[in-house]
């Protein structure tokens, strides 16, 4: 099957709002990731996000009892996955941009 459009450069995706932190009150939601990001700049803030978590999860886990210690094994592996998938496509970005940029 052939394209009828080619895929639009990387630097033209961009994000859209997207509201998050609802809690239990009679109004919206506190935040919202604001439209308009580029990939890129979202992608690095992402990365520096999930970096945060698992700084957390190191202080956590000393203060865990036993059982709780497995949630956080748990939720360590989600982050790094999620880390790597997040890194894997910034550097496939970077590689993308010295193509062209060749």
């Amino acid at each position: 099957m052939t394209k009828v459009l080619p895929d639009p450069p990387p630097s033209s995706i961009k994000t859209v709002q997207t509201p998050f932190g609802t809690c239990d009150a009679p109004h919206g939601p506190l935040f919202a990731v604001l439209g308009g990001i580029g990939i890129e700049d979202a992608l690095i803030h992402t990365s520096l996000y999930l970096d945060g978590v698992l700084a957390t999860y190191q202080q956590a886990v000393a203060h865990a009892s036993e059982e709780g210690r497995g949630m956080l094994w748990s939720t360590v592996h989600l982050a790094e996955m999620a880390k790597a998938l997040v890194d894997g496509l910034l550097d496939g970005l970077e590689a993308e941009q010295d193509k062209v940029a060749s």
